[in-house]
């Protein structure tokens, strides 16, 4: 069923095999081996100096920067995506800068005899689940923190994208993160990913993925009665004022909606634009979306494949949908046929326009290169669409009025608002921007300055010395 990756090898997690004996190669395991695994490094990696353990994690962006090449070109081949930059290792040296910077705090006492403290420990073995769509760095930010704060990992991609975990996990290998800490199950989600949450050794839950699943796995940790951090997706506005700077505006809302091929849970598929500018931002949408350049992976294109005949088909059905609701289709629409594109998976940059609040493709998350394009006539119908879905990822505002852009990041209901770009502000952005969602987007935060405190649990000690 899966595959439990060990410091280049694979370790027999069977306890009768007997202790600490290794096999070269691949050795196909259970989830309940991998866990009994994390087990056994527990004790030792909890007790290890967090010096050491971020010293580690340091030594491990040192190798995914030497490898970044191979590693970005490895989740292109997988997820089809053209190659480009990626922030695995700037988040790892983040949080390896982080490890040792995990603090308790003392308490007033009532006597000078008593000394009131807490200490910060790590929860155990803990479970991730990511999917398919960015399998390096969601590999990254669901290993790196809990390893960092004490904790061992089980980890479970998605089944269509396993082997940039498989090669991030051997690097992790290679830096000499001890065998155990860092363990990699490979399979199919009803059967390797299900048994994570259920499972009676695991303490702690993160998983990334479709509001659906996400139900299924939190009902789980709810039986188990332990803590889960879920992010499900997103429906993500992007506010255009009457001010906004639209030649700086439009390549990134392009480029937010094509970048990997729309599959991106914080992907701005809404455009909110006021009536004012409506007919001048739809123009230059449509002559931006007809200049993306779509190809395969390994060529210098802006938007390549999707991954699946599942996905692709996902969103065909949705391009038929808006036709149905009576969007119109200003570009794209269709699904690309003619050589180099018959033997994948690709769809056309879509941009609907006269989208109404209520049709399906302005609600429900689509996870392609489909965007939509809806008008306000002030900035109260502006907050009220862009709160009108069921999801709160993130949202996007575009004005030179810091004023109403500070007021607007106030009222929309999102864990993340950008203004005047779009993500994390991406590699010129802020640093340790912590990501997670509102609503059915989710809960808990990646990435931000209590990260690794969100994997430890508090125990406080009261020491009476009289």
């Amino acid at each position: 069923m899966g595959l439990l990756l060990l410091r280049g090898r694979v370790e027999d997690a069977n306890p009768s095999a007997g202790e600490g004996r290794h096999q070269p190669g691949v050795q196909h395991v259970e989830p309940d081996d991998a866990v009994r695994s994390a087990g056994a490094a527990l004790p030792a990696w909890r007790d290890t100096s967090p010096a050491v353990r971020g010293e580690l994690l340091y030594r491990w962006a040192e190798l995914v920067r030497e490898h970044d090449d191979d590693i970005n070109r490895l989740a292109a081949i997988e997820v089809g995506h053209p190659v480009g930059p990626s922030p695995i290792a700037a988040r790892l040296t983040y949080l390896a800068g982080k490890a040792d910077k995990v603090f308790g705090d003392t308490l007033p006492t009532r006597s000078p005899n008593v000394l009131g403290l807490t200490l910060r420990e790590p929860y155990g073995v803990v479970g991730a689940i990511i999917p398919w769509n960015a399998p390096g760095p969601m590999t990254v930010f669901n290993t790196a923190a809990p390893i960092a704060a004490g904790n061992t990992v089980v980890l479970k991609p998605a089944e269509d994208a396993p082997l940039t975990a498989l090669c991030l996990a051997r690097l992790a290998q290679e830096a000499g993160i001890p065998p155990g800490v860092l363990n990699v199950v490979t399979g199919y989600g009803a059967e390797a990913g299900a048994v994570l949450p259920a499972h009676p050794g695991i303490r702690k839950m993160s998983f990334t993925g479709s509001p659906s699943t996400g139900t299924a796995v939190m009902e789980a940790c709810a039986r188990n009665l332990i803590p889960l951090q879920l992010e499900l997706g997103g429906k993500s506005p992007q506010i255009v004022l009457p001010d906004a700077d639209l030649d700086r505006a439009v390549p990134a809302i392009v480029r937010s909606i094509v970048m990997n091929s729309g599959q991106v849970c914080a992907a701005g598929s809404r455009v909110l634009v006021h009536s004012s500018l409506h007919g001048r931002l739809v123009e230059a949408l449509a002559e931006r979306f007809r200049a993306v350049r779509v190809g395969l992976w390994d060529q210098p294109v802006d938007m390549g494949t999707l991954i699946n005949a599942r996905q692709e088909k996902r969103v065909l059905d949705y391009l038929a949908i808006g036709r149905a609701e009576g969007a119109e289709v200003v570009v794209g629409g269709g699904k690309l046929t003619e050589p180099p594109y018959a033997d994948g998976y690709f769809v056309e940059p879509t941009l609907f326009d006269q989208v109404r609040p209520e049709m399906r493709i302005a609600q429900e998350e689509i996870f392609g290169p489909v965007l939509s394009v809806l008008t306000y006539d002030d900035e109260d119908e502006a907050v009220a669409i862009a709160n009108g879905t069921r999801y709160g990822l993130t949202a996007t505002v575009w004005t030179r009025d810091i004023g109403r852009a500070v007021r607007l990041a106030r009222r929309v209901e999102a864990g993340q608002v950008a203004v005047n770009t779009v993500g994390d502000g991406g590699p010129t952005g802020s640093i340790g921007t912590p990501f997670g969602g509102y609503r059915n987007s989710g809960f808990g935060r990646s990435m931000g300055p209590d990260y690794l405190e969100d994997w430890t649990q508090v125990k406080a000690v009261v020491i009476d010395a009289s």
